[in-house]
Protein backbone atom coordinates (compact mmCIF):
# COMPACT_ATOMS: atom_id res chain seq x y z
CA UNK A 1 0.00 0.00 0.00
CA UNK A 2 1.20 3.47 -0.77
CA UNK A 3 2.03 6.07 1.99
CA UNK A 4 0.99 9.31 2.73
CA UNK A 5 2.21 12.00 0.91
CA UNK A 6 3.13 15.18 2.51
CA UNK A 7 3.42 18.83 1.44
CA UNK A 8 6.45 20.21 1.15
CA UNK A 9 5.38 23.91 1.92
CA UNK A 10 9.04 26.07 1.36
CA UNK A 11 12.14 25.54 -0.30
CA UNK A 12 15.85 27.73 -0.13
CA UNK A 13 18.61 27.10 -1.58
CA UNK A 14 22.54 28.23 -2.34
CA UNK A 15 25.49 27.24 -4.18
CA UNK A 16 28.22 28.09 -6.59
CA UNK A 17 24.99 29.15 -9.05
CA UNK A 18 23.91 31.53 -6.86
CA UNK A 19 22.53 32.98 -3.48
CA UNK A 20 19.00 32.36 -3.39
CA UNK A 21 16.22 30.21 -5.62
CA UNK A 22 15.68 32.52 -8.15
CA UNK A 23 19.27 33.38 -9.42
CA UNK A 24 20.07 29.09 -9.33
CA UNK A 25 17.17 29.07 -10.74
CA UNK A 26 18.22 31.61 -13.71
CA UNK A 27 21.65 29.47 -13.91
CA UNK A 28 19.97 26.37 -14.88
CA UNK A 29 17.38 27.45 -17.30
CA UNK A 30 20.14 29.41 -19.08
CA UNK A 31 22.78 26.44 -18.84
CA UNK A 32 25.18 28.25 -17.02
CA UNK A 33 27.48 26.03 -14.79
CA UNK A 34 28.46 27.66 -11.29
CA UNK A 35 31.88 25.70 -11.37
CA UNK A 36 35.82 27.33 -11.59
CA UNK A 37 38.70 27.58 -9.83
CA UNK A 38 39.38 26.47 -5.89
CA UNK A 39 39.56 29.31 -3.51
CA UNK A 40 41.66 26.33 -1.86
CA UNK A 41 45.19 26.25 -2.40
CA UNK A 42 45.74 22.85 -4.74
CA UNK A 43 48.41 20.92 -5.70
CA UNK A 44 46.90 19.30 -8.39
CA UNK A 45 44.17 20.27 -11.33
CA UNK A 46 40.64 20.37 -10.55
CA UNK A 47 37.17 22.99 -10.52
CA UNK A 48 35.35 23.11 -7.85
CA UNK A 49 31.69 24.75 -7.30
CA UNK A 50 32.73 27.54 -4.69
CA UNK A 51 30.34 29.94 -2.81
CA UNK A 52 31.76 33.47 -4.07
CA UNK A 53 28.88 35.71 -2.22
CA UNK A 54 28.89 37.57 0.81
CA UNK A 55 27.56 35.18 3.77
CA UNK A 56 25.20 36.82 6.54
CA UNK A 57 26.45 37.43 9.98
CA UNK A 58 24.90 35.66 13.02
CA UNK A 59 23.19 37.50 15.86
CA UNK A 60 25.43 38.00 18.57
CA UNK A 61 23.92 35.22 21.32
CA UNK A 62 25.52 32.56 18.08
CA UNK A 63 28.55 34.48 17.13
CA UNK A 64 30.52 31.94 18.91
CA UNK A 65 29.28 29.17 16.22
CA UNK A 66 30.05 31.55 13.22
CA UNK A 67 31.29 29.07 10.53
CA UNK A 68 30.53 28.80 6.91
CA UNK A 69 28.38 26.01 7.56
CA UNK A 70 25.93 27.91 9.74
CA UNK A 71 26.43 31.38 8.06
CA UNK A 72 24.98 29.32 4.84
CA UNK A 73 22.04 27.61 7.49
CA UNK A 74 21.34 31.27 8.10
CA UNK A 75 21.32 32.14 4.59
CA UNK A 76 18.33 29.57 4.05
CA UNK A 77 16.36 30.46 6.86
CA UNK A 78 15.88 33.88 5.72
CA UNK A 79 15.20 32.74 2.04
CA UNK A 80 12.22 30.47 3.97
CA UNK A 81 10.90 34.06 5.62
CA UNK A 82 7.59 34.06 5.20
CA UNK A 83 7.02 30.12 4.44
CA UNK A 84 8.63 29.06 7.74
CA UNK A 85 6.96 31.71 9.65
CA UNK A 86 3.52 30.13 8.07
CA UNK A 87 4.77 26.88 9.26
CA UNK A 88 5.13 28.58 12.70
CA UNK A 89 2.12 30.04 12.91
CA UNK A 90 0.47 26.56 12.32
CA UNK A 91 2.21 24.06 14.82
CA UNK A 92 3.62 24.60 18.01
CA UNK A 93 7.78 24.88 18.44
CA UNK A 94 8.19 21.51 20.41
CA UNK A 95 6.10 19.78 16.74
CA UNK A 96 8.49 21.24 14.51
CA UNK A 97 12.05 19.32 13.74
CA UNK A 98 15.34 20.15 12.36
CA UNK A 99 16.18 17.45 10.88
CA UNK A 100 19.44 17.43 8.60
CA UNK A 101 22.81 16.10 6.79
CA UNK A 102 26.11 16.79 6.36
CA UNK A 103 29.39 15.13 5.50
CA UNK A 104 32.13 17.74 6.77
CA UNK A 105 30.64 19.63 9.13
CA UNK A 106 32.66 22.00 10.19
CA UNK A 107 35.67 20.99 8.89
CA UNK A 108 37.02 23.84 6.81
CA UNK A 109 36.66 26.12 10.28
CA UNK A 110 38.95 23.55 11.56
CA UNK A 111 41.45 23.42 8.82
CA UNK A 112 41.83 27.18 9.00
CA UNK A 113 42.22 27.36 12.69
CA UNK A 114 45.02 24.06 12.33
CA UNK A 115 46.82 26.31 9.66
CA UNK A 116 47.23 29.15 11.93
CA UNK A 117 48.76 26.84 14.99
CA UNK A 118 51.33 25.77 12.46
CA UNK A 119 52.26 29.34 11.43
CA UNK A 120 51.63 30.72 14.74
CA UNK A 121 51.89 28.00 17.33
CA UNK A 122 48.38 28.92 18.60
CA UNK A 123 45.01 28.52 17.97
CA UNK A 124 42.65 31.64 16.69
CA UNK A 125 41.74 32.89 20.42
CA UNK A 126 37.94 32.95 18.72
CA UNK A 127 38.24 29.16 17.65
CA UNK A 128 35.77 26.33 19.31
CA UNK A 129 35.88 22.66 18.37
CA UNK A 130 32.43 22.22 20.28
CA UNK A 131 30.80 25.50 18.99
CA UNK A 132 32.62 24.97 15.69
CA UNK A 133 33.27 21.95 14.29
CA UNK A 134 30.89 19.45 15.61
CA UNK A 135 27.40 18.36 13.69
CA UNK A 136 25.60 19.56 16.79
CA UNK A 137 26.69 23.13 16.62
CA UNK A 138 24.59 23.43 13.40
CA UNK A 139 21.57 22.01 14.71
CA UNK A 140 21.90 24.82 17.82
CA UNK A 141 22.23 27.41 15.19
CA UNK A 142 19.16 26.35 13.04
CA UNK A 143 17.24 25.45 15.80
CA UNK A 144 17.88 28.55 17.52
CA UNK A 145 17.35 30.51 14.22
CA UNK A 146 13.77 28.87 13.39
CA UNK A 147 12.30 28.94 16.75
CA UNK A 148 11.76 24.86 16.43
CA UNK A 149 12.05 22.53 19.67
CA UNK A 150 10.97 19.71 18.19
CA UNK A 151 13.58 16.62 17.49
CA UNK A 152 16.40 17.43 16.37
CA UNK A 153 19.45 15.50 14.89
CA UNK A 154 22.28 15.24 11.69
CA UNK A 155 22.94 12.40 9.55
CA UNK A 156 26.18 11.75 7.83
CA UNK A 157 25.97 8.79 5.09
CA UNK A 158 28.05 11.12 3.02
CA UNK A 159 26.55 11.50 -0.55
CA UNK A 160 23.01 10.64 0.87
CA UNK A 161 23.16 12.32 3.92
CA UNK A 162 20.85 15.43 3.30
CA UNK A 163 18.17 12.83 1.48
CA UNK A 164 18.12 10.30 4.03
CA UNK A 165 16.07 13.53 6.58
CA UNK A 166 13.33 13.08 3.91
CA UNK A 167 12.23 9.81 5.34
CA UNK A 168 13.06 10.98 8.59
CA UNK A 169 10.22 13.49 7.75
CA UNK A 170 7.72 10.85 6.81
CA UNK A 171 8.33 8.76 9.04
CA UNK A 172 8.13 11.28 12.00
CA UNK A 173 5.25 12.35 10.62
CA UNK A 174 3.50 9.46 10.27
CA UNK A 175 4.08 8.10 13.61
CA UNK A 176 2.64 11.04 15.29
CA UNK A 177 5.49 12.35 16.99
CA UNK A 178 5.79 15.72 14.97
CA UNK A 179 3.40 17.82 12.59
CA UNK A 180 6.27 19.15 10.42
CA UNK A 181 10.27 19.50 9.88
CA UNK A 182 12.60 21.93 8.35
CA UNK A 183 14.76 18.88 6.38
CA UNK A 184 18.02 19.70 4.29
CA UNK A 185 21.62 20.04 4.38
CA UNK A 186 25.03 21.64 4.46
CA UNK A 187 28.50 21.14 3.23
CA UNK A 188 31.52 23.73 2.25
CA UNK A 189 34.52 23.01 0.75
CA UNK A 190 37.46 21.53 2.84
CA UNK A 191 41.15 20.05 1.92
CA UNK A 192 40.17 16.70 3.34
CA UNK A 193 37.86 16.07 1.08
CA UNK A 194 39.49 17.51 -2.46
CA UNK A 195 42.69 15.34 -1.04
CA UNK A 196 40.42 12.46 -0.28
CA UNK A 197 38.27 12.34 -3.76
CA UNK A 198 42.24 12.60 -5.70
CA UNK A 199 43.20 9.90 -3.69
CA UNK A 200 40.72 7.97 -5.02
CA UNK A 201 41.41 8.90 -8.61
CA UNK A 202 37.79 10.29 -8.67
CA UNK A 203 38.42 14.28 -9.32
CA UNK A 204 38.13 15.43 -12.92
CA UNK A 205 40.95 18.19 -14.01
CA UNK A 206 38.65 20.31 -15.54
CA UNK A 207 34.55 20.51 -15.82
CA UNK A 208 32.65 17.37 -15.14
CA UNK A 209 31.32 15.82 -17.91
CA UNK A 210 28.68 13.58 -16.08
CA UNK A 211 27.65 10.26 -18.66
CA UNK A 212 29.67 12.07 -21.36
CA UNK A 213 32.29 9.01 -23.01
CA UNK A 214 35.09 11.81 -22.35
CA UNK A 215 33.96 11.98 -18.32
CA UNK A 216 37.19 11.51 -16.36
CA UNK A 217 35.62 12.35 -12.72
CA UNK A 218 33.29 14.03 -10.09
CA UNK A 219 33.81 18.10 -9.13
CA UNK A 220 33.14 19.03 -5.41
CA UNK A 221 31.03 21.65 -4.51
CA UNK A 222 29.32 23.38 -1.49
CA UNK A 223 26.27 25.22 -0.20
CA UNK A 224 23.03 23.78 1.36
CA UNK A 225 19.34 23.53 0.52
CA UNK A 226 16.90 23.30 2.92
CA UNK A 227 12.54 21.92 2.51
CA UNK A 228 9.77 22.39 4.36
CA UNK A 229 7.60 19.74 4.91
CA UNK A 230 4.03 19.37 7.04
CA UNK A 231 1.59 16.86 7.96
CA UNK A 232 -0.98 19.55 6.19
CA UNK A 233 -0.38 22.75 4.46
CA UNK A 234 -0.54 24.78 1.32
CA UNK A 235 1.91 22.76 -1.02
CA UNK A 236 4.35 23.84 -4.12
CA UNK A 237 4.65 20.01 -4.12
CA UNK A 238 4.13 16.77 -2.40
CA UNK A 239 6.82 14.56 -1.25
CA UNK A 240 5.49 11.17 -2.25
CA UNK A 241 8.05 8.43 -1.34
CA UNK A 242 11.55 7.72 -0.67
CA UNK A 243 13.01 4.57 -0.84
CA UNK A 244 16.68 3.42 0.80
CA UNK A 245 18.58 0.33 0.47
CA UNK A 246 22.18 -0.24 1.33
CA UNK A 247 23.94 -3.17 -0.81
CA UNK A 248 27.42 -3.00 1.25
CA UNK A 249 28.78 -4.22 -2.38
CA UNK A 250 32.12 -1.90 -1.68
CA UNK A 251 33.51 0.87 0.63
CA UNK A 252 33.79 3.26 -2.41
CA UNK A 253 32.09 1.75 -5.57
CA UNK A 254 28.82 1.02 -6.80
CA UNK A 255 27.63 -2.17 -7.44
CA UNK A 256 28.54 -2.67 -11.44
CA UNK A 257 24.54 -3.76 -11.97
CA UNK A 258 23.50 -0.92 -9.88
CA UNK A 259 21.59 -3.13 -7.74
CA UNK A 260 21.40 -1.30 -4.46
CA UNK A 261 20.08 1.82 -6.57
CA UNK A 262 17.37 -0.22 -8.73
CA UNK A 263 16.11 -1.52 -5.15
CA UNK A 264 15.84 1.82 -3.93
CA UNK A 265 13.81 2.95 -7.11
CA UNK A 266 11.51 0.34 -6.49
CA UNK A 267 10.89 1.29 -2.96
CA UNK A 268 10.61 5.15 -3.84
CA UNK A 269 7.62 4.31 -6.56
CA UNK A 270 6.40 1.47 -4.41
CA UNK A 271 5.50 4.09 -1.39
CA UNK A 272 4.76 6.95 -3.50
CA UNK A 273 1.75 4.19 -5.14
CA UNK A 274 2.96 5.45 -8.88
CA UNK A 275 3.81 3.42 -11.83
CA UNK A 276 7.32 3.97 -13.48
CA UNK A 277 5.64 5.44 -16.71
CA UNK A 278 5.06 8.19 -14.02
CA UNK A 279 7.62 9.65 -13.72
CA UNK A 280 8.13 12.71 -16.02
CA UNK A 281 12.05 13.33 -15.06
CA UNK A 282 15.19 11.68 -13.23
CA UNK A 283 17.08 14.31 -11.62
CA UNK A 284 20.09 11.57 -11.26
CA UNK A 285 23.03 11.16 -8.70
CA UNK A 286 25.50 11.61 -12.13
CA UNK A 287 28.91 12.06 -10.31
CA UNK A 288 30.65 11.77 -14.03
CA UNK A 289 33.16 9.46 -12.12
CA UNK A 290 33.21 5.87 -14.80
CA UNK A 291 31.52 3.52 -12.30
CA UNK A 292 28.89 5.13 -10.63
CA UNK A 293 27.42 6.69 -13.63
CA UNK A 294 26.95 3.07 -15.73
CA UNK A 295 25.97 1.65 -12.46
CA UNK A 296 23.26 4.32 -12.08
CA UNK A 297 22.45 4.42 -15.75
CA UNK A 298 21.65 0.64 -15.90
CA UNK A 299 19.42 0.71 -12.70
CA UNK A 300 17.31 4.04 -14.45
CA UNK A 301 17.14 1.97 -17.53
CA UNK A 302 15.90 -1.16 -16.02
CA UNK A 303 13.44 0.33 -13.24
CA UNK A 304 12.36 3.77 -15.87
CA UNK A 305 13.29 2.54 -19.61
CA UNK A 306 14.84 4.35 -21.83
CA UNK A 307 12.19 7.28 -22.68
CA UNK A 308 12.51 9.50 -19.39
CA UNK A 309 14.42 12.38 -19.34
CA UNK A 310 17.61 11.99 -17.02
CA UNK A 311 20.05 15.25 -15.78
CA UNK A 312 22.89 15.21 -13.57
CA UNK A 313 22.79 18.95 -11.83
CA UNK A 314 25.88 18.38 -11.00
CA UNK A 315 27.19 19.51 -13.72
CA UNK A 316 26.27 22.89 -12.81
CA UNK A 317 26.63 22.86 -8.58
CA UNK A 318 29.44 19.77 -9.28
CA UNK A 319 29.29 17.22 -5.91
CA UNK A 320 27.69 19.48 -2.87
CA UNK A 321 28.78 15.61 -1.02
CA UNK A 322 26.25 16.03 2.44
CA UNK A 323 24.16 18.89 0.94
CA UNK A 324 23.74 17.19 -2.42
CA UNK A 325 20.67 15.16 -2.06
CA UNK A 326 18.49 18.34 -0.42
CA UNK A 327 19.90 20.42 -2.95
CA UNK A 328 18.75 17.48 -5.73
CA UNK A 329 15.16 17.39 -4.00
CA UNK A 330 14.58 21.57 -4.34
CA UNK A 331 15.76 21.62 -8.08
CA UNK A 332 13.46 18.64 -8.68
CA UNK A 333 10.70 20.74 -6.83
CA UNK A 334 12.01 23.59 -9.22
CA UNK A 335 11.47 21.73 -12.14
CA UNK A 336 7.59 20.78 -11.36
CA UNK A 337 6.96 24.70 -10.01
CA UNK A 338 8.50 26.26 -13.68
CA UNK A 339 7.55 23.15 -16.08
CA UNK A 340 11.13 22.75 -17.52
CA UNK A 341 13.96 20.09 -17.12
CA UNK A 342 17.36 21.66 -17.53
CA UNK A 343 20.06 20.19 -19.94
CA UNK A 344 23.04 17.97 -18.23
CA UNK A 345 25.89 20.50 -19.20
CA UNK A 346 29.03 18.80 -21.30
CA UNK A 347 27.14 15.23 -21.23
CA UNK A 348 27.92 14.49 -25.17
CA UNK A 349 29.35 12.61 -26.84
CA UNK A 350 27.33 10.42 -24.37
CA UNK A 351 29.04 6.83 -23.19
CA UNK A 352 27.66 4.16 -25.98
CA UNK A 353 27.61 1.70 -22.72
CA UNK A 354 24.94 4.26 -21.56
CA UNK A 355 21.59 4.16 -23.02
CA UNK A 356 19.17 6.47 -21.35
CA UNK A 357 18.21 9.42 -22.31
CA UNK A 358 20.37 11.82 -21.56
CA UNK A 359 19.08 15.38 -21.53
CA UNK A 360 21.30 17.62 -23.72
CA UNK A 361 19.34 20.37 -24.10
CA UNK A 362 16.61 21.95 -21.82
CA UNK A 363 12.92 20.58 -22.23
CA UNK A 364 10.51 22.95 -21.77
CA UNK A 365 6.71 21.25 -20.14
CA UNK A 366 4.68 20.33 -17.38
CA UNK A 367 6.26 18.04 -14.95
CA UNK A 368 3.90 16.26 -12.82
CA UNK A 369 6.21 13.79 -11.19
CA UNK A 370 10.30 13.68 -10.67
CA UNK A 371 12.87 10.70 -9.06
CA UNK A 372 15.69 12.41 -7.75
CA UNK A 373 18.75 9.68 -6.80
CA UNK A 374 21.23 10.18 -4.08
CA UNK A 375 23.68 7.44 -3.90
CA UNK A 376 27.07 7.16 -1.53
CA UNK A 377 30.04 5.32 -0.48
CA UNK A 378 29.32 1.44 1.65
CA UNK A 379 26.36 1.34 -0.95
CA UNK A 380 24.06 3.35 1.10
CA UNK A 381 21.09 4.29 -1.71
CA UNK A 382 18.42 6.58 -1.48
CA UNK A 383 15.53 7.42 -4.45
CA UNK A 384 12.78 10.30 -3.73
CA UNK A 385 9.66 10.83 -5.71
CA UNK A 386 8.36 14.52 -5.55
CA UNK A 387 5.25 14.85 -7.28
CA UNK A 388 3.17 18.08 -8.36
CA UNK A 389 0.58 19.27 -5.83
CA UNK A 390 -2.70 17.62 -6.64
Amino acid sequence: MPSPSYPITGIAICNSTGSNCQKVRQSLFEGRSGLGPSPIPLPFESVVGAVDFELPTLPPELEAWTTRTTQIASLLLSELGAKLDQLRSRWRPERIAVLLGTSTGGADTTENAYRTFLSSGSFPAEYDLFRQHTFGSILHVVSSLSGAIGPAWMVSTACTSSAKPLASARRLIAAGIIDAAIVGGIDTLCSMTLHGFRSLDALSKGACRPFSAERDGLNVGEGGAFLLIEKSGEPIAMLEGVGESSDAYHISAPHPEGLGARLAMERALEEAGCSAESVDHVNAHGTGTRLNDLAESAAIEAILGLEVPVVSTKSYTGHLLGAAGATEAVLSVMSIMEGWIPASLRAGPIDEKIAIRVNETRLDGRVDRVLSNSFAFGGNNISVVIGAPR
